[in-house]
């Protein structure tokens, strides 16, 4: 799920950032570049915990910019095949319904749902149990196993199931409290 790993990156740098803060620079420009993007090789860059060394720099030539290798260490989030996430239901249909565990998007399909829920549509389209006890709408948090995975070079997608003991509605915004 979660792993502290290193990671290097050329950086380029325009001239004008030249000084006594280059450093603090080409931190900042790394922040705003990797924090926040999906690569498929390592998942999902939640944050960069510490920079490891700044290498010396190269001219490019004919554009006056700078290169830069910069080895950083950073916090990723990775789903695998097989774990257990809790997600937060973002969209229901009668094919299933899309719920996002942080910045992944996971599909449960209606054959990975209970067979004792049927489908509601409506002005709030739900998966219901007969008795009518348990919901499952829009922003119901939910605790669903991964079956699949799939890798892209910018995007994970994931598909779940929540038809297994212990999975299903943790929080049914709908219900009373």
């Amino acid at each position: 799920m979660f792993f502290h790993i290193v990671l290097e990156r050329n950086m380029l740098l325009h001239p004008r950032h030249f000084g006594p803060h280059l450093r603090d620079k080409l931190v900042a420009k790394l922040m705003k570049d990797v924090e926040g993007t999906c690569s498929g090789r390592h998942g999902f860059v939640v944050a960069i915990t510490g920079v490891e060394s700044v290498g010396k720099g190269m001219i490019r030539d004919g554009t006056g910019f700078v290169s830069f290798p910069v080895k950083y260490q950073c916090v990723v989030f990775r789903p695998f095949k097989g774990e257990v996430l809790e997600a937060v239901v973002t969209m229901v249909n009668k094919m299933g319904f899309f719920a996002e565990a942080g910045p992944v998007q996971i599909f449960v399909s209606n054959h990975l749902i209970p067979d004792d829920m049927e489908f509601q549509s409506g002005d709030i389209p739900n998966y219901t149990t007969s008795d009518g006890a348990i919901k499952i709408q829009k922003d119901t948090e939910v605790r669903l196993k991964l079956i699949g995975t799939r890798l892209d070079a910018t995007e994970i997608f994931c598909i779940g199931t929540i038809k297994e003991d212990y999975l299903g509605v943790i929080n049914d915004p709908g219900a009373a409290v």
